[in-house]
């Protein structure tokens, strides 16, 4: 009697075709983070250069002054900051907020809102008013820096994070 083939795989052929798919794995997987990474520093970029061109917008119709409460400010209890309010809605030349368009308050929102840090994950700016400061060690629980007498404003970041060019991140 003739007996039948069979059909099917043998363990080491399966063997083999997992071996390839893992060492294919280890070449693409790197490059994904990698691209990860870059996606990270472009928004981080781009975030940046929204804010600081409407920060010139701001300080020009408001009197040559920056957005944010004189003196500094801080907010760690979920308020919404002076500089989220100064920037986000409409306002005076004084700086004075309203939701809603009128009358005497013609100018802004210059954002629809403060942008997410790419690597902080938060939006929270920490307003300095101090003109001979310089960035100094970064606060954990906000996303941005800012100083109001210069109107330098970095990405709040507590490590030491470089961009492909070695320029550090919160140097940018």
């Amino acid at each position: 009697m003739k007996r039948a083939a069979k059909k099917g795989f043998t363990l080491v052929e399966i063997l083999i075709v997992v071996i390839i798919l893992g060492i294919m794995a280890a070449i693409v997987i790197p490059q994904f983070a990698e691209s990860s990474e870059s996606a990270r520093i472009s928004s981080l970029m781009t975030n940046l250069q929204t804010i600081r061109g409407q920060l010139v917008l701001y300080k020009t119709q408001h009197l040559e002054s920056f957005p944010g409460k004189p003196g500094g400010e801080t907010v760690a209890d979920g308020s919404t900051s002076v500089f989220a309010k100064q920037t986000c809605q409409y306002s005076d030349t004084t700086g004075a907020t309203s939701a809603v368009p009128d009358g005497t308050h013609p100018f802004g929102p210059y954002l629809q809102r403060l942008p997410v840090n790419p690597f902080t994950g938060l939006d929270a700016i920490m307003v300095i008013d101090d003109a001979a400061t310089a960035f100094s060690a970064p606060a954990a629980d906000s996303g941005w820096w800012f100083n109001r007498q210069t109107g330098e404003i970095r990405a709040n970041l507590t490590d030491a994070r470089a961009a492909d060019d070695g320029t550090l991140m919160n140097k940018l």
